[in-house]
């Protein structure tokens, strides 16, 4: 039996990984940060694939919650699998604008609460095995204007991720990142309810449209089977070659 841990598992990429990880056959604990109705809906789907599921809440970038979030995992078997999915958007202000509050809250969500989550896994973590990943964005290489605090969380979680990988390999834990490019979760609501904005920004996109959760979720389940044991210390973009189009016109 393989139990996984999903952090924002209430919705976008990580209700899509906690879905796709049941379908699977693992038994899912999922963490959610206040929309109760939509975590219990994510841990329905889960039982209607005849697997155990659990959703509660917790503010990852509290470690106190990160250790009642493993205490209720706990009671269906140690992890084997953890999803790092949980995070917030940039505050979309300049530096000279940002409030060191709004940084220091997308920090602690984005970079601190897989740190401690990652910590709090390898430290049950029994013997040898087991796989983490985290769901970065292309954002960790690719700056916005407005986004230093949710640009530097990210690049921190990339070093985050390689320095894991590093440390863990001699036990066979195997870390990786995925870094997502416009993708239809609620973090795109203007998009997905403007067609105007989302025809915008898909025409940026060499592939010719936005991506799925879905699809983040098969390339998930992938870095945590068997078959990606040799795979660790990688951060695989998923963007439609978005960000290949950096350099265009320099």
């Amino acid at each position: 039996m393989t139990v996984a841990v999903v952090t924002g598992g209430e919705s976008g990429i990580g209700a899509a990984c906690a879905a796709r990880l049941a379908k699977g056959g693992g038994d899912i604990v999922i963490s959610y940060h206040a929309d109760r109705k939509a975590a219990e809906e994510v841990v329905a789907r889960v039982r209607d694939e005849g697997r155990h599921g659990i959703a509660v809440q917790c503010d990852v970038g509290r470690e106190a919650d990160v250790i009642a979030l493993f205490d209720a995992a706990d009671e269906l078997g140690p992890a084997d699998w953890l999803v790092n999915s949980a995070g917030v958007n940039m505050a979309g202000k300049p530096v000279d604008q940002i409030e060191l509050e709004q940084f220091e809250a997308t920090v602690a969500t984005d970079l601190a609460g897989p740190f401690l989550t990652c910590r709090e896994f390898v430290r049950r973590l029994k013997g040898s095995g087991g796989r983490i990943v985290n769901i970065s964005s292309i954002h960790e290489f690719a700056p916005r204007a407005g986004g230093s605090d949710y640009d530097a969380a990210k690049g921190g979680l990339s070093q985050l991720t390689r320095t894991l990988a590093l440390e863990l390999a001699p036990r066979k834990i195997a870390v990786n990142g995925v870094a997502p490019g416009m993708i239809l979760t609620p973090m795109n609501q203007f998009a997905i309810d403007n067609p105007d904005e989302l025809h915008k920004s898909e025409a940026a996109i060499p592939w010719g449209r936005a991506g799925r959760p879905e699809e983040v979720a098969e390339l998930v389940a992938f870095l945590l089977s068997s078959a990606a044991d040799y795979i660790t210390g990688a951060t695989v973009t998923i963007d439609g070659a978005l960000s290949l189009t950096l350099a265009q016109g320099a």
